[in-house]
């Protein structure tokens, strides 16, 4: 790349990092020690049943009768004793390390002991011991008194977990020495994951609850990045990932009878290159400065193609610097940021410098040069056609047909010709087929009889989590914002370092380096773990049913995530994306296969050579992710991202030369252009040119000139309680099971009703004739008032 230009960042999104990367973020750097302590646990025991030879030399047969004996050791009244046999089994699930030459060999054997560990029953009886500690109330009130909670206090948790997270983890990733009855194990853990198996609800649940418990500051020595990584892990195994949506979203289609996808969303946003980000203000100061001293300077913006045709200057230079700076909050952000405007990747080539020659005498290299076809196929919905007539019909014949789509009597020949262009691209969502089944639900409920529901697992979980669903939201909201570098630490906050903070605090500079190093990359972990999260329950609650998505982001947004996410990105995002929080000689698995190197302040403070932070990104994809599920098609959400300012927080995110992220941020750009004025488009011309050739059109949306701009008053709370409504008269419908609802059956037959038998108290024939005096002969009856009723 030329002086001042970032390079495009060489990252490739997917569900997860890779292996060794997801395995060593399970531990903090703190814990490094605890490595050696579970292998003594190991050996000491082992010792006593094998004596001359190691783990990986025995064969299956003696390895299970081991496991056997280890689990059954399990069951024993005695605290200490039950920690020493899980530490033992956390060393066999870590890989027996010691007896291993390469970090291949540690996942190898890493792998073999899991799916061993697994067949025994290990994770039920893992499970079992949870429960425990989660209703271990004397823990529970131990640590609310304590005034500094540290790693010692959630010993028996962390190694519970740990084992739990990389049988996940493990069973979940698909490795090349596959075998046949891995990949049965593998189904059938999914599925155990997956269903109410555990006192009656998924495995999911239960981790839930943790996090709610901890949030209610009733247990404030849980592990919280241990459980959110679980949480996440077991979301993602028993759901699917992005991949396994696209399928379930293709067969759903199928099912549904509806046309087929116009392209494969992944593939596209994968071949997507990064467009160079607009400008910086300082960029821009220092052309013009040249330009008064008289020099010749490239320009810095792009001139409209009638403009460069006619000669005539740029009007809007001057209003894109001062914009810029009135965007930028810190010229740090804007220096990091600055960009050759003559690089290859920008949108559109640069004209010719002036005088401009006619366009078609300049030389092939120097025109300007439009991408060859658009990304995107366009979509236009079913509304949007309706919309396009009415308004037709209006203007000239002087009446509508309602939604009436066919009918194009006395319409001119060009609207014929829009209509059928409109139509081809028509796109019908399985949502819209969803609300328009449920509508009909409601409106014939005998005629159509009840709703076959299918118990698959995302539903299995909905069901699960709905009597607590905003409770769950609020609790991974507040763990965001504790963990979001922007958040400011506040003395009610929720204290997120239980499980990284030594027991006693460091004392040399090397120690408190490293102890920052680590509480910074904790953060990190639990933002990427709550961030993809709530992106896989969002993108597979709207598969499952539309109204499903749209109550835990109803919940979502009451609970400030749209100005929460927004405040996460309200900072210099360059500088979080290339964060170096990591120690490589102390990432597992390398720490435990290979000597540790004597660490200094300066190998600290180099930290490792990544152009980028893998996890930061991903995390920030999500984000924006999350913020583009939450306002599509909401107009009232909409307005709140102009509300909050968020566009010159978003275009400063355009920084970040990377095509998936870049597309994201576009999207919730232009979905704000046509509020932003005139002003703003004109001043953003670069970022306006980005979003045609990157987001999709769709083929009446008059975003980028706000013509048709919305009329209606900005209603929050209307918009709001109207979906509501829905989305209750769906949960109520669905789930609500309880006797005696709307539709009882009513014995309307006087001989029958007269004919049942009551149970009757035991003393009511002694009383019998006072109640016949007191309740129906000393009470006159006002006949007129009666018949009047009738």
């Amino acid at each position: 790349p030329r002086k001042g230009q970032s390079p495009s960042l060489e990252f490739e999104y997917g569900d997860t990092d890779c292996l060794t990367a997801e395995l060593s973020e399970l531990y903090s750097y703190t814990e490094e020690p605890e490595f050696a302590l579970n292998r003594a646990c190991f050996e000491e025991d082992f010792r006593t049943q094998v004596k001359d030879r190691k783990w990986t030399e025995l064969d299956v047969a003696e390895q299970k009768a081991y496991v056997m004996r280890l689990l059954d050791a399990l069951e024993v009244t005695n605290r200490d004793r039950r920690l020493k046999v899980a530490r033992a089994i956390l060393y066999l699930a870590q890989g027996v390390f010691d007896e291993c030459d390469t970090e291949e060999d540690v996942l190898h054997w890493s792998r073999h002991n899991i799916f061993l560990l697994h067949g025994m029953g290990t994770f039920t009886a893992l499970l079992e011991l949870l429960s425990m500690e989660i209703d271990n109330n004397q823990a529970c009130s131990t640590a609310v008194r304590k005034p500094a909670i540290s790693l010692a206090d959630s010993t028996e948790l962390r190694v519970l977990l740990s084992i739990m997270y990389l049988m996940v983890e493990m069973v979940r990733s698909e490795a090349e020495d596959n075998k046949p009855e891995w990949r049965t194990a593998r189904e059938t853990f999914k599925a155990e994951l997956g269903s109410p198996l555990y006192n009656g609800e998924p495995f999911a649940l239960l981790l839930f609850t943790m996090v709610t418990k901890f949030c209610s500051m009733n247990a404030p020595h849980f592990p919280m990045k241990k459980v959110l990584l679980l949480l996440w892990k077991t979301i993602l195994f028993t759901l699917g990932g992005f991949e396994e949506l696209q399928e379930l979203k293709v067969r759903g289609r199928e099912r549904l009878n509806l046309p087929p996808l116009p392209e494969d969303s992944i593939k596209v946003v994968r071949s997507m290159r990064a467009a160079s980000p607009p400008a910086s203000a300082v960029e821009l100061i220092e052309q013009q400065q040249q330009q008064k001293r008289g020099r010749r300077s490239r320009r810095p913006l792009v001139k409209q193609d009638s403009l460069d045709t006619y000669g005539e200057r740029d009007p809007f230079k001057n209003d894109e610097a001062r914009d810029e700076e009135e965007d930028g909050d810190d010229v740090d952000g804007a220096i990091e940021g600055e960009v050759d405007p003559l690089d290859r990747d920008t949108i559109i080539q640069p004209p010719p410098p002036p005088p401009p020659l006619p366009l078609q005498l300049c030389p092939p290299s120097e025109r300007l040069s439009f991408p060859k076809g658009l990304p995107w196929a366009p979509k236009v919905r079913e509304k949007d056609i309706e919309h396009f007539l009415e308004t037709s019909r209006n203007k000239f014949i002087g009446f509508t047909l309602g939604s009436d789509t066919e009918t194009l009597v006395g319409l001119p020949r060009p609207i014929h010709e829009s209509v059928k262009t409109l139509k081809q691209h028509k796109y019908i969502s399985i949502a819209e087929v969803q609300i328009k089944r449920e509508e009909e639900l409601q409106q014939c409920p005998l005629t159509l009889g009840e709703e076959e529901v299918e118990d698959t697992p995302i539903e299995i979980l909905y069901q699960g989590m709905l009597p607590n669903l905003s409770q769950y939201v609020i609790a991974l909201l507040k763990l965001l914002l504790a963990a979001a570098p922007t958040s400011k630490a506040k003395t009610d906050s929720i204290n997120i370092l239980a499980d990284v903070l030594p027991e006693e605090m460091p004392i040399t500079v090397l120690q408190s380096m490293k102890l920052g190093v680590d509480v910074n990359r904790h953060k990190e972990i639990i933002v990427k773990a709550i961030s993809a999260l709530l992106l896989l329950l969002l993108k597979h609650f709207k598969l499952n049913h539309i109204y499903q998505f749209e109550y835990i982001s109803q919940h979502l947004v009451f609970a400030n995530c749209i100005p929460l996410i927004l405040k996460f990105f309200n900072q210099n995002i360059m500088s979080y994306i290339s964060a170096k929080n990591s120690i490589c000689a102390l990432d597992f698995p390398h720490c435990v296969v290979y000597e540790m190197p004597e660490l200094t302040a300066e190998s600290l403070e180099s930290g490792d050579s990544t152009q980028f932070c893998w996890r930061n990104l991903f995390s920030c994809i999500n984000l924006l992710r999350i913020l583009n599920k939450l306002t599509k098609w909401k107009h009232s959400r909409t307005m709140m991202l102009v509300v909050f300012k968020s566009a010159p927080i978003l275009k400063r995110a355009l920084k970040v030369k990377q095509a998936m992220m870049q597309l994201y941020v576009l999207k919730l750009l232009k979905i704000q252009t046509k509020y932003l004025g005139r002003q703003w488009r004109k001043s953003n011309m670069k970022t306006m040119s980005a979003i045609y050739q990157k987001v999709r059109h769709r083929l009446n949306d008059d975003w980028a000139y706000g013509n048709d701009i919305d009329a209606r008053p900005w209603d929050f709370q209307a918009e709001e309680c109207a979906l509501r409504e829905s989305i209750e008269r769906f949960n109520n419908r669905r789930y609500d099971k309880s006797p005696g609802g709307e539709f009882a059956p009513v014995d309307n037959c006087l001989q029958s009703v007269l004919g049942q038998r009551v149970e009757l108290p035991e003393d009511f024939h002694y009383s019998y004739e006072m109640w016949l005096e007191r309740e129906v002969f000393s009470q006159p009856i006002q006949w007129d008032e009666l018949l009047q009723a009738q």
